[in-house]
């Protein structure tokens, strides 16, 4: 057997592998100090703050019905004036506040929250619970964007009409434009409406990292004011995030919150106009001290995906942003990626694909040609292949190579008799001399494209099968490339120039493979 390239190819820092692992995933362990804790102070602190909200909440649910009675949600909407205003500025407010500090939250604001004509728009991050919407309160009840289906949550709904909430619908085709109207006419009355409140991050996190802010407090081009919020307290964890245990443990949550006094931190920055400048500003906020990633809510949503696949969750954590961006691609064509991942990866354990699965994947022995072709995918060299290399390889390597022109090379290489088809035979012995390979059995693979089983194939249905499994066409070049690599290096005489050769060839396939603008 000739022997074959292989050397490591140089990779694009601004593809490798994130440093942080898994922003959405909170496993909150404790320990039986903390525990027995807990279990003390809830006999006592759970039923003495449970009277005291549920005394704020009968004061609040009244006010707020009267604040809100007979005044619109939709269509021609105006801000709140006279004594509505008041009384949902400072009476509400008011109460927001006793009702925190009954579950045990003690706020204290580092800083100086800027007012409606220095920054209409606040973003606040990161985002890990819904007690963040304490914010709300401390900030003075600004405008916030909601789902339309908050509404109807019994007593809170209420609550929320106060704030007169950009309302966002699921169903609503035009939401996302109408949604992004709103902001921008509130932010930019000058005052006439209150400012608005955004978490940018769009899902909550476990507050090991800033993700990718969402670009809707950007677009009206207004000052926007960052706010870091930050709990202090050693055992104050995020809630353990739905995508661990597939359901919201509320219950939990409001326990553990409410047998302990809890700090809560809230840090103004400095007025900023792009989502570049509000990232960094925060990254740099001595007291939050967390990195800033590409993770967006669309890596939550492939996580989920991943486990209906039966993958593990992590192997859908690509930090869409920056794959998306690089590789032009969008949701539904990555999810579709992770769905042929899955087809591969499924039979194995941790959601990595072997060369052994690859090889059975491919329906091909394991070859030199088959191992170059691996070793391509395999980005860090762990002798695996991911669902982000595998994403990277597929449309970087494979795709630019299922051109019309390599399928019509490779049918006419298989086509020996130029009859516009290709028979049993002759495709057996081409993937022989291709795979080096004394006797494959490549019966599977012939009736796999030879969809209408008539015992040949033609071009159409060779066409029609490179469309959905583009690793054969990039595993057909990788042959060529071989081919014309020990072709040149059958000619050199030299270790030393057959070296200079391979550098060359590695600076080649680097071209060819990974170019992609950073």
């Amino acid at each position: 057997m000739p022997p074959r390239r292989v050397f490591a190819l140089p990779r694009q820092q601004s593809l490798l592998l994130p440093a942080v692992i898994n922003p959405f995933v909170q496993d909150t362990t404790l320990s039986t100090a903390a525990v027995v804790k807990c279990v003390l102070l809830g006999i006592f602190l759970v039923p003495v703050r449970a009277i005291l909200m549920s005394l704020v909440l009968m004061v609040t649910w009244p006010v707020s019905f009267i604040i809100t009675f007979m005044h619109p949600l939709k269509g021609a909407v105006e801000p709140m004036t006279g004594w509505r205003r008041f009384m949902c500025r400072w009476v509400m407010a008011a109460l927001g506040r006793a009702y925190f500090f009954s579950m045990g939250f003690r706020v204290v604001v580092k800083g100086k929250k800027a007012n409606s004509n220095e920054a209409p728009i606040l973003a606040v991050a990161p985002h890990s619970t819904f007690f963040d919407g304490i914010v709300c309160v401390v900030a003075g009840l600004p405008s916030t964007v909601s789902r339309v289906e908050n509404l109807a949550t019994p007593i809170f709904g209420r609550f929320l009409r106060c704030l007169q909430p950009v309302l966002v619908s699921r169903q609503d085709p035009d939401s996302r434009r109408n949604t992004i109207q709103e902001i921008d006419s509130r932010a930019k009355s000058r005052g006439h409406w209150p400012q608005v409140l955004i978490f940018p991050e769009g899902t909550c996190t476990n507050r090991s990292c800033l993700i990718t802010f969402k670009q809707g407090a950007f677009i009206p081009g207004v000052p926007v004011q960052p706010v870091v919020i930050r709990y202090p307290n050693t055992m104050v964890t995020p809630r353990d995030f739905y995508l661990e245990r597939r359901y919201r443990n509320d219950i939990f949550f409001f326990f553990f919150f409410s047998v302990q006094l809890v700090s809560l931190l809230l840090h103004p920055g400095e007025s900023v106009s792009n989502p570049c400048d509000l990232t960094a500003n925060l990254s740099t906020v001595r007291a939050l001290g967390v990195p800033v990633t590409d993770h967006t809510y669309e890596d939550c949503r492939l996580m989920i995906t991943a486990g209906e696949l039966t993958l593990p969750m992590e192997a859908g954590l690509v930090e869409f942003t920056k794959i998306s961006r690089k590789l032009n691609l969008k949701w539904d064509s990555i999810k579709k990626e992770l769905e042929g991942f899955a087809a591969i990866a499924v039979s194995c354990k941790g959601g990595r694909i072997t060369i052994e699965e690859f090889a059975s994947f491919l329906k091909l022995p394991i070859s030199p040609v088959l191992e170059e072709l691996f070793a391509l995918f395999d980005r860090d060299g762990d002798g695996t292949i991911d669902f982000r290399e595998y994403v990277i390889g597929v449309n970087i390597l494979c795709r630019p190579a299922n051109t019309e022109d390599i399928l019509q090379m490779a049918f006419q290489l298989f086509d020996t008799d130029d009859d516009g088809k290709i028979s049993h035979d002759e495709f057996t012995a081409l993937l022989r001399s291709a795979l080096g390979v004394h006797d494959p059995n490549m019966s599977k693979l012939f009736m796999l494209i030879d969809a209408d089983s008539s015992g040949f194939i033609t071009f159409n249905e060779f066409q029609a099968f490179a469309s959905t499994h583009p690793q054969y066409a990039k595993l057909f070049t990788t042959y060529l490339e071989l081919q014309r690599y020990q072709a040149t290096r059958e000619s050199i005489p030299g270790d030393l120039e057959f070296d200079a050769q391979a550098e060359s060839a590695e600076d080649e396939d680097e071209s060819v493979s990974d170019k992609k603008d950073d």
